[in-house]
């Protein structure tokens, strides 16, 4: 237990500063089918940014089989419940590793496929969103009890809206917003929209309990197009482009994360 507090205090002190402070906590099991044959569920809440509320509960289920000492491939399906709609999101992915010494080097490719139920603005989301995560990390396996790691994770969105403004550019009624025309070309926009830096730690206090402590820290660049389609300045003309917000907006996250795995 004086680990799992040291590891916390050294962890907390990584998320401070960020533009938005989010927590996570979750429970799974790990089952042994057979050797190298998995079977994973978790069940997993988040917090809303600022801690202000619930901001979501992913139920997980999973499948992986390690080929060999050096591969592992698998996928599942996450259903996600928020304020809003439910998710329901499909995922494969597979994973490389390499140990020196006590070293453990891992790359893993994740793609993801979201599909997003109830109403949404067409102009901006994506009804079945794809995405790809790449990670690439290491974790040590020196200590008795512990496993310390840390990896580099590129998230890229593979098929966000995209369009064209048109026209001259024009002035609200009450002279307040400047905006285009916008003409909706498709969902063929692909671009980086995530870089995140986990650290954390494994601490087994004994045999089949695992206690997951990690911190995450999210580099987030999203391309807002502000369209407001619903709004009183929808005109005959066409979807409107309001130049004020349209492009890109970066911002900082940072997330405490706490789980529990129990192996059998």
């Amino acid at each position: 237990m004086k680990k799992l507090v040291l590891l916390v205090a050294i962890l907390l002190p990584l998320s401070a500063g960020a533009q938005e402070f989010c927590a996570r906590t979750s429970v799974g099991a790990d089952y042994m089918i057979k050797k190298g044959f998995h079977l994973t569920a978790e069940e997993e809440i988040r917090l809303s940014d600022g801690l202000s509320g619930l901001g979501s509960v992913r139920s997980t289920i999973g499948l992986s089989y390690r080929v060999s000492d050096y591969f592992r491939f698998g996928g599942g399906y996450t259903l996600i419940n928020s304020l809003q709609a439910p998710k329901h999101r499909l995922f494969t992915e597979a994973t490389g590793t390499y140990r020196y010494s006590d070293f453990l080097f891992f790359l893993n490719e994740r793609l993801q496929f979201t599909h997003r139920t109830g109403s949404l603005n067409v102009y901006q989301d994506t009804r079945n969103a794809l995405s790809l995560k790449t990670s690439l990390g290491a974790r040590y396996k020196g200590f008795k009890g512990i496993e310390p790691y840390g990896c580099l994770e590129i998230r890229a969105a593979l098929n966000e809206p995209w369009g064209e403004t048109y026209g001259n550019l024009m002035t609200t009624p009450d002279s307040q917003i400047n905006y285009y025309s916008y003409n909706h070309t498709g969902y063929n926009h692909a671009y980086i929209n995530r870089y995140r830096v986990e650290l954390g730690a494994d601490y087994h206090p004994a045999k089949h309990h695992t206690i997951k402590p990690r911190v995450l820290l999210d580099w987030c660049s999203d391309y807002v197009i502000d369209t407001n389609d619903p709004s009183q300045w929808a005109t005959e003309k066409g979807v409107r482009l309001f130049t004020a917000t349209t492009g890109w907006h970066d911002y900082f996250r940072a997330s405490v994360c706490l789980g529990y795995v129990y192996s059998f």
